[in-house]
């Protein structure tokens, strides 16, 4: 887990993941026959089919890089520091964090992020029941004004701070979603040969987080006949909820997705990765997702299409800083799709 581990803890906001990238193509320099970066920021490597292979099919698989985060927006006249969130938070959970700027000059300068307001020693009684709106919540670095505005600029990211946990068989920390996919990517390429059938692009994707752009553009630049996203899904196995609203469930393998809200899998490949998965002894699950949606949904709409799949890691609190998966959910997920290339 040391890899994950440095994976978690490091900073990449949508549309600045170049940490995250320098990071991830040290790790895969040599297992790959090319790596280049797009214009858009996509880490794109290529594993070239075996030398005299014929009716190859490409096949993408996509790994995004970065994590919902925040922009600075503006610093006041006493230096606190308000910001646009670049994703889907859950406000409840912004209380009292620690973060990190990410400075232009590339220096990483701690704060504690809160609403504004009075504390709960003094608040009204109805106030002490409000969620704040996201407008509400501003970044103390603990510098003055002089020193904040010399350091930072509106545009800098803001990433939230925590550390990476092992709990026995379970794992928390910060952007599991989607630096477990990263961890699968790189580990899937250190286990990768030559194939007779595919040639195979693992792309490091950016700006998942709002909107699948960077999906977008490397997949239209591939063309893939087959294309799989590899991303965390909800596993809401605890208190509160419903059997069945958990979606998924943790420690019960990867999560084979049928269908989300921005994509719908092939029936012939999810039939593919079932049986493999039971030939295989892979742990597995079925996923259906009623909202939200992963880089599927733009590589299967590439130019003329692709045949699309998902497989998922279950996740316990997606988009907060505790978020959990189960270490022998990620390995299936690994062992799947190694099996699948490896046909």
């Amino acid at each position: 887990m040391d890899l994950l581990k440095v994976l978690s803890e490091m900073p990449g906001a949508p549309g600045r993941e170049e940490l995250v990238r320098e990071f991830i193509e040290s790790k895969v320099k040599g297992l790959a026959d090319e790596i280049h970066t797009d214009a858009m920021g996509n880490l794109i490597c290529r594993k070239k089919p075996a030398e005299g292979a014929t009716d190859v099919k490409k096949v993408m698989i996509a790994c995004h890089m970065d994590e919902i985060a925040f922009y600075v927006r503006l610093i006041d006249d006493k230096g606190f520091i308000r910001i646009h969130n670049a994703g889907g938070f859950d406000n409840r959970n912004l209380f009292a964090r620690r973060v990190r700027i990410q400075t232009r000059d590339g220096e990483l300068i701690e704060g504690v992020m809160n609403p504004g307001g009075r504390p709960i020693h003094i608040a009204a009684p109805e106030d002490r029941t409000k969620i704040p709106k996201m407008s509400e919540f501003f970044v103390d670095t603990g510098l003055d004004k002089e020193t904040v505005t010399t350091k930072i600029r509106p545009g800098d990211p803001v990433t939230l701070v925590q550390e990476f946990t092992e709990l026995g068989e379970m794992a928390t920390g910060k952007c599991l979603d989607n630096r477990v996919a990263c961890w699968v990517g790189v580990r899937l390429l250190e286990r990768l040969q030559a194939s007779d059938k595919y040639d195979v692009y693992v792309v490091f994707t950016v700006q998942e987080e709002i909107g699948l752009r960077g999906a977008i553009t490397s997949s239209y630049a591939i063309e893939p006949d087959i294309s799989i996203a590899i991303d965390t899904t909800l596993a809401v196995d605890t208190p509160g909820v419903p059997g069945e609203e958990q979606i998924t469930e943790m420690g019960k393998g990867v999560a084979i997705k049928i269908l989300d809200g921005y994509a719908i899998s092939d029936k012939g490949l999810v039939d593919t990765f079932v049986d493999l998965a039971e030939k295989e002894g892979i742990t597995h699950q079925y996923e259906v997702l009623p909202m939200g949606g992963t880089d599927a949904g733009a590589m299967q709409r590439a130019r003329a299409g692709s045949r699309s799949i998902a497989l998922s890691v279950p996740t316990r609190y997606i988009h907060t800083v505790t978020e959990m998966i189960h270490k022998g959910d990620l390995r299936a997920t690994l062992d799947l799709l190694t099996a699948y290339l490896s046909q």
